[in-house]
């Protein structure tokens, strides 16, 4: 990765998950956010917990390290239904933190709502209204997949709007 210059920043929006981990950066140079990468982290389902939270933490690492973000903007648990899956998310998130600690790169966490009403103005907004805007902010040809991917991207674009970097 090129070294970025000092007027220009870049985001790491990570959308938690266990099975699946979403990730996107985003940089921002010249009033304009541009997508640079993208993409998931997926652990094994019969691999025991600390191999796969482990091999989120390891992955990351080398994302950082690649990238070299100046902000890791971390989606909030706000709800699940499923207890074990809030867990199991809670310890994902634990790692995340860890990860852009031992980096020394700051953390902002945002809740799904905010990433709606960043991208959206409406805090009710459809999964599909936030990957529209997602597609069209970052100038993608088509929307972002995975799905955990895509609203990685929402959160560093989210981010970049509660930062106030203009675009």
């Amino acid at each position: 990765m090129k070294k970025n210059s000092s007027d220009d920043t870049i985001i790491v929006g990570i959308d938690p998950g266990f099975g699946r981990l979403g990730y996107g950066a985003v940089l921002y140079e010249k009033k304009q956010a541009r997508c640079l990468t993208y993409g998931c982290i997926a652990t094994p389902v019969r691999t025991p917990l600390d191999e796969r939270l482990f091999t989120i933490y390891t992955e990351l690492l080398h994302i950082f390290k690649d990238i070299q973000p100046q902000r890791i903007a971390v989606e909030k648990i706000f709800f699940y239904t499923n207890k074990t899956t809030a867990i199991q998310v809670s310890h994902a998130r634990g790692v995340i933190l860890v990860a852009a600690r031992s980096c020394a790169i700051p953390i902002i966490e945002i809740t799904p709502l905010q990433v709606k009403q960043a991208l959206t103005g409406y805090g009710r907004a459809e999964k599909q209204q936030i990957q529209y805007m997602t597609q069209k902010l970052l100038h993608l040809p088509v929307p972002p997949r995975p799905d955990d991917a895509a609203d990685a991207l929402a959160i560093a674009l989210c981010a970049g709007t509660l930062l106030h970097i203009p675009v």
